[in-house]
């Protein structure tokens, strides 16, 4: 490295120069990043070359680069299909209603579980609440199933607290399906969202709690004025993060309970292209580049309100 003074202005310059010891000092280093940039390459862009399917009338015979060209054939066929339609209505429903549920009780739960004092309990919950994150999604549908059955768990609890006269059958009406499918993910996902909550609390200075504690603040005035705006940042970065996937709004557990009457209310992009991709590879592809695009234009749209309105962003 090189240290120089750059004009009349007294401005240190720094020059970092890159010579054969350093390259070799480095070259462990080196020789790992370059795998992960080869393994990017291979996995990651190079796929990308059969995008061009959803242009073209793909035959297997011919190839992806044989096939006949035919534009957006494939896109105007998508969006003149009124099941596609009801199914980007569905992935968007049920992605932004999981969105909404699992941020903010990942948030109340990690600023709940940072006002524990006691050690012992608060590791046991974070324990506990993590569990349902490494449970298959298989696992968690027949465990919703069981709980949401007529003769369920559910049902039981709202039986006996008198909300309910009779139990409901909660798998033959569409309007229960969406709210189940967020309880699932609030269930399976809370505790491990809100590790990165935890983290960031863990990260404020001790001192403001404790100035505001002497001026007579009680525990939710510390929380509004001290822990929330703390973890402010956080929350915006993982939201502009975490939009992109509303339109994954999920496969496995549409899937597996959204069978017979739900069917209207429960088939998603992931569903649409597995059912009719199969059999057409170019609507798969279009369906599939649909929802990258939108992917990309909900993160770039937020970043850019987050910098419009000075907050953290990702680039």
């Amino acid at each position: 490295m090189k240290v120089g003074k750059s004009g009349g202005s007294g401005s240190v310059v720094l020059k970092n120069k890159i010579t054969k010891t350093e390259l070799r000092r480095q070259s462990v280093l080196l020789i790992i990043a370059g795998l992960y940039v080869i393994y990017g390459i291979v996995f990651y862009y190079l796929p990308l070359a059969g995008w061009t399917m959803a242009f073209e009338n793909f035959k297997l015979k011919d190839g992806v680069f044989g096939s006949e060209k035919v534009g957006f054939k494939w896109f105007k066929t998508l969006f003149e299909d009124k099941t596609f339609i009801r199914v980007i209505r569905n992935t968007l429903a049920m992605g932004v209603i999981n969105l909404i549920a699992t941020t903010v009780t990942a948030i109340g739960f990690a600023i709940l579980l940072s006002e524990v004092r006691n050690v012992m309990g608060k590791k046991i919950v974070q324990t506990i609440s993590y569990l349902p994150h490494f449970l298959s999604w298989i696992v968690v549908t027949s465990i919703v199933k069981d709980a949401f059955a007529t003769k369920g768990m559910i049902n039981e609890l709202l039986t006996s607290l008198g909300i309910i006269k009779t139990p409901i059958s909660f798998f033959m009406h569409t309007q229960y399906f969406w709210p189940i499918v967020a309880i699932s993910n609030v269930w399976k996902e809370t505790g491990w969202n809100a590790i990165i909550y935890l983290a960031t609390i863990t990260a404020i200075d001790p001192s403001l709690y404790e100035a505001a504690a002497m001026d007579g603040a009680g525990r939710w005035q510390r929380i509004k004025h001290i822990t929330i705006p703390g973890i402010r940042s956080t929350i915006i970065i993982l939201l502009i993060m975490n939009i992109g996937n509303v339109i994954n709004a999920g496969f496995e557990v549409q899937y597996l309970l959204g069978l017979g009457v739900l069917k209207p209310v429960s088939e998603t992009i992931d569903i649409y292209v597995l059912n009719y991709g199969m059999k057409n590879f170019s609507l798969g592809t279009a369906a599939g580049i649909f929802k990258t695009f939108v992917s990309m234009t909900l993160i770039l749209l937020f970043n850019f309100i987050a910098k419009k309105t000075g907050d953290e962003r990702l680039f």
